[in-house]
């Protein structure tokens, strides 16, 4: 049997609390690295590319050019219309054909074949008064993504109808402390009004950034535009010529910058994203404890003053019919756009809609129910949002985020959106950065 010598044994103990240290060093150096590496936002892209508005092209195009900022975790296509997956894929397309010298500046890129795999169809029909239908894959996808274990929230960018985020909230709604959500409304809110009443009465909890108007300062130009990126002036000056992605943008808008869905991705890229009420290429936001709603019983006027962007809500007392409550019975046409209306029950039909900027509008019904046939009305809707409290208003928690009211940040009539506005040469020229790299 070898002897062991006491020295062995200092030798050993000298070892192990080498070792020892060298475990210590290593873990504090991983730690400390962990804890200073910057997580990137988790982002789920919900967009009407394909639908009644061609400057999605545009924003998906400025979406994946970025997307190394990101980790991307769905494109869902929810149009009002005809588009589909195969809209958001097109741009997939053209940028893998951009992609090997982006790269080389943006390593992080992701692979196209990954972003193929996480596009997922929505819904493409309004939702019924209730406000949600069935599941669709979009919406699914939204739930999955938003359940995945995570220690950052998952940002849900809403480009068009919010139709499939009501689905999934009200699939799921244990998912309402897992997302943020920043959407687009305005016009997308009067398509969606039945949707965003369904989310704003059952889920006012949600942290929600609401961009009725904020949004139009990333392409409505104020007195300090850029002479050389105003109207075509910027596709002509720094995207033309610079890949297959340029030769498809002059196809939305003869190349003019609209892009009015990509404020949201740009609240994430620059700016306090925690903090909506600081500045930030997205829009500054104020919190709001109520949304505002009108419920009228009967036909309105031009005495009928009213929030624009306010949920409008006309009820009409018709025949008790022996049909489903939810099914629609008649139509309300205002400036030659159509939404249906549904019956409630014990003869009381109903209809949704909200006016997308401040105007005086005018209604007509067709029916082939007498009674709802013909029946005409007017309304005035005007600034801010969401105006004097009212007894019908959606009452609000503690997240939820709305256009600034003060007037000296209004473009025009359009409330907030010099808090984007003021930024454009700065977004714009860090844009133009990305496209040079492309030769």
């Amino acid at each position: 049997m070898k002897t062991i010598k006491p020295t062995d044994f200092v030798a050993a103990k000298r070892l192990m609390l080498c070792l020892g240290l060298l475990l210590t060093s290593v873990a504090f150096f991983q730690c400390t690295d962990s804890s200073n590496e910057k997580s990137k936002p988790r982002v789920l892209i919900s967009t009407d590319i394909g639908g009644t508005d061609p400057d999605d092209y545009q924003s998906m195009i400025h979406a994946l050019m970025y997307a190394d900022l990101f980790e991307l975790e769905g494109l869902i296509s929810s149009p009002f219309g005809e588009g589909t997956t195969k809209d958001i894929e097109m741009i997939i397309d053209l940028y893998e054909k951009d992609l090997p010298q982006l790269i080389k500046q943006a390593p992080a890129l992701p692979d196209p074949q990954f972003l193929r795999s996480i596009c997922k169809q929505g819904s493409k029909l309004e939702a019924p008064f209730k406000g949600f239908t069935t599941a669709s894959e979009g919406s699914d996808w939204l739930i999955q993504c938003a359940k995945k274990e995570s220690d950052q929230p998952l940002w849900v960018l809403v480009w068009g109808g919010i139709e499939d985020l009501a689905q999934a909230l009200h699939d799921a709604p244990e998912i309402t402390k897992n997302i943020r959500v920043y959407w687009i409304g305005g016009p997308n809110k009067k398509w969606s009004s039945n949707a965003y009443a369904y989310i704003a009465e059952n889920h006012p909890d949600l942290y929600m950034i609401e961009a009725n108007a904020t949004y139009r300062g990333w392409f409505m130009e104020d007195e300090n535009a850029p002479e050389n990126m105003s109207g075509a002036a910027y596709y002509n000056n720094f995207i033309n010529g610079h890949g297959a992605m340029a030769d498809n943008f002059i196809n939305h808008y003869e190349g003019h910058i609209k892009m009015g869905d990509t404020p949201s991705l740009a609240y994430l890229m620059n700016g306090d994203a925690n903090d909506p009420t600081t500045d930030s290429w997205g829009g500054k936001f104020e919190k709001i404890n109520r949304s505002a709603r009108y419920i009228f019983n009967g036909n309105t006027s031009t005495k009928d003053t009213v929030s624009a962007y306010a949920i409008l809500e006309w009820r009409f007392k018709g025949p008790e019919l022996a049909i489903p409550q939810d099914s629609s019975c008649f139509v309300l046409e205002i400036q030659k756009q159509k939404w249906a209306g549904y019956y409630l029950g014990e003869g009381i039909y109903a209809v949704r809609y909200s006016s997308k900027k401040p105007e005086t509008g005018s209604y007509e019904t067709h029916s082939d129910i007498k009674e709802l046939d013909g029946l005409k009305g007017q309304y005035v809707s005007t600034n801010p949002w969401p105006g004097k409290p009212y007894k019908d208003d959606y009452l609000l928690g503690n997240q939820w985020y709305g256009d600034v009211s003060n007037p000296k940040l209004f473009l025009k009539d359009q409330q907030g959106a010099r808090t984007i506005s003021k930024f454009r040469k700065d977004y714009l020229m860090d844009w133009a950065e990305r496209w040079a790299w492309i030769k």
